[in-house]
């Protein structure tokens, strides 16, 4: 069965990488949660994609420029005056639930690496007793090697799209990721456009892909023998595949027993 994974928590649902999602996704039959981590000059680890506040915040500059404290004087936009989570609160509302963390380590807005974030990051969920359902993410093959060094054990996971293709090579570049990586994320519109020669190099029951968000997308990408799916649209993602289980029950029996599984 394809894992559904709440992208920023299901970011089309309520504001994104807010406490207030997170808490929602938390009560749907999710198998996993997705969200992104900066670090700030004083040393907080805050959930947040952007590496400057203006887009999803009324604040503005840079995220690591914050000083301490500083981030609960800062709203979310579109929220009920959220301000922006820590990394250790996030953590605290899916202890108790089986959700697997995609936990996307960023950079800062000059694309540079934060020093010691991986480090960081693991210590914060092996401190929980959530390293075994943690996977440290990112984007650049530098970022996982330091996850490798760092945080040995943690499962990691390679996020890839035309960029990436375009900077390193399509097969150079998925090679290279796959010495790094546990998982392979790929943006839809490259792999059903590659998909023979991403399949070739990646094992599927190792390939993600993101984000599909409507009906179409997720019917198409759900029905695909791969680990998993990151959508925007979790809820649309359980129907769809509630349904489509309903519908290969009588033929596999072992698709009710999954979806009931999931949903318990």
């Amino acid at each position: 069965m394809v894992h559904i994974i709440g992208h920023r928590g299901g970011r089309n649902l309520w504001p994104e990488n807010s406490l207030s999602g997170f808490r929602k996704l938390a009560q749907m039959a999710v198998d996993g949660v997705e969200f992104d981590i900066h670090l700030t000059q004083s040393g907080e680890m805050l959930v947040i994609h952007d590496p400057t506040l203006e887009r999803t915040t009324d604040g503005r500059g840079p995220v690591a420029d914050l000083g301490p404290g500083k981030h609960r004087e800062i709203c979310l936009k579109d929220s009920d005056g959220e301000t922006i989570p820590t990394l250790e609160e996030v953590l605290a509302v899916f202890k108790d639930t089986p959700l697997e963390l995609h936990i996307e380590l960023k950079n800062h807005a000059d694309g540079t690496p934060y020093e010691d974030l991986a480090a960081k990051a693991f210590s914060a969920v092996e401190r929980l007793g959530l390293a075994e359902r943690s996977i440290l993410t990112s984007f650049q093959p530098d970022v996982l090697a330091d996850i490798r060094k760092a945080a040995p054990g943690i499962r990691t996971l390679s996020s890839f799209d035309a960029k990436s293709a375009e900077r390193l090579g399509l097969t150079s570049g998925l090679s290279l990721m796959r010495q790094y990586s546990d998982v392979i994320a790929v943006e839809k519109s490259l792999l059903r456009a590659k998909w023979d020669e991403i399949t070739q190099l990646v094992p599927l029951d190792q390939l993600g892909v993101w984000v599909p968000n409507e009906t179409s997308d997720l019917e198409y990408w759900l029905a695909k023998p791969i680990r998993q799916i990151t959508t925007d649209r979790p809820d649309l993602a359980l129907q769809t595949r509630g349904e489509a289980c309903s519908i290969a029950a009588s033929i596999i029996p072992v698709c009710r027993g999954a979806w009931i599984t999931s949903t318990s």
